[in-house]
């Protein structure tokens, strides 16, 4: 650990007392901070550490997207809270918070015995075990009155807290896949400008928001609501969401990449949708490169289909095309998928190492396609 990190946790356990308690197990109620960042995670009073766990605190709502976004494998409980009287828009399947709505993702990984992290698929957390898990970081989202703003929280060696550091950490890890194959990677959380890497999704403005708490990624159950209610109806009922459809059966929906009962296409674009059309859509950071990837775009040139790079170098592997029908292994956009090189890989920012489950679910979309591109 850095002095200037040693420094800052000393200085956040002086000043907890004043900002929430001492650490998640001393948990005062949800709250929301206008214009001050917390020291400590604790302040927000958004988790509790209990016997079970860390767990959403009262007051505060875990939740599930039907395709979450990768980040070399690190499992997330996801929070929402909204202040007392307040609700969120439901309009066209996007969802729209009022202000002080605080969000939550923890970013954790099942531990092995040698201190080792796994590589599982994405589960629907409602808590960690810390017996069990290492906790990474915590980034927290709140809606202040200039839009969205993104604060990174490292956690503590003893799992009890975690304390604002607007510089992200790089952390030494070892991957375990499959009980055996062992890879080594080193996670980073961003900083704070990073943030906007993902977040802004309009190069015009440049204002971050939320990616996946969107009504089409929500519209699923959650089997940690009662009854595994929709997430959708559930919140509708508590108050917290207006304006969303009655039948939600026929609502916009992002169906699971991994769900095998879905088809083929549906299960590509919806991943293809999460990871990469925060930038590849027609405002985003990179609509200069023509390649539109959000899950409704008519697919054709624009989505990939014998579409010319525009900028020719070390990303397209000397391949011609993005996609390539029939020949995954000439495609760029599988090149870049699995390439863990960062002058190469996509996307630029947000992982390590190549989810190996995602290239092989769109190299089996693309190895399905009929035609050619001469």
């Amino acid at each position: 650990m850095s002095v200037m990190r040693v420094l800052i946790v000393f200085w956040a356990v002086l000043v907890g007392a004043c900002q929430g308690g001492e650490d998640l197990r001393t948990q005062s109620a949800p709250r929301s901070f206008a214009e001050e960042d917390p020291l400590l995670l604790s302040a927000w009073g958004m988790l509790h550490l209990t016997d079970s766990g860390v767990a959403p605190n009262a007051g505060a709502v875990a939740y599930g997207l039907e395709t979450p976004l990768f980040s070399d494998y690190a499992q997330k409980l996801r929070t929402v809270w909204i202040p007392e009287g307040g609700s969120a828009h439901y309009s066209e399947g996007r969802l729209e918070f009022p202000l002080g709505t605080v969000l939550t993702k923890t970013f954790y990984y099942g531990e092995a015995l040698d201190g080792a992290v796994l590589a599982s698929a994405p589960v629907d957390a409602a808590v960690i075990d810390p017996a069990a898990n290492r906790i990474i970081e915590t980034r927290v989202l709140v809606r202040r009155s200039e839009g969205w703003e993104g604060l990174i929280y490292l956690w503590n060696e003893e799992e009890t807290d975690a304390v604002l550091d607007r510089t992200g950490g790089r952390f030494d890890l070892t991957l375990v896949r499959d009980g055996e194959e062992r890879q080594a990677f080193v996670y980073a959380a961003p900083n704070v400008t990073q943030c906007a890497g993902c977040h802004a999704t309009d190069a015009g403005d440049r204002r971050i928001a939320p990616l996946g708490l969107s009504g089409r990624n929500l519209n699923r159950h959650f089997p940690y609501l009662e009854g595994d209610a929709n997430q959708i109806d559930a919140l509708s009922v508590a108050g917290w969401l207006t304006g969303a459809p009655a039948e939600l059966e026929e609502a916009a929906r992002l169906v699971g990449w991994s769900d095998a009962t879905a088809s083929l296409d549906d299960r590509a674009r919806a991943y293809l949708d999460m990871n990469c059309a925060h930038c590849h859509n027609e405002r985003g950071p990179a609509d200069t490169s023509g390649l539109i990837l959000e899950a409704e775009a008519p697919f054709g040139r624009a989505t990939g289909l014998c579409k010319l790079p525009v900028a020719a170098g070390a990303g397209t592997g000397n391949l011609r095309f993005d996609i390539v029908p029939g020949q995954p292994a000439q495609s760029i956009l599988i090149y870049r998928l699995h390439s863990e090189d960062p002058a190469v890989m996509m996307p630029e920012i947000g992982r390590a190492i190549s989810h190996r489950e995602g290239t092989a679910l769109l190299s089996a979309w693309i190895a399905a396609m009929e035609g050619s591109c001469s």
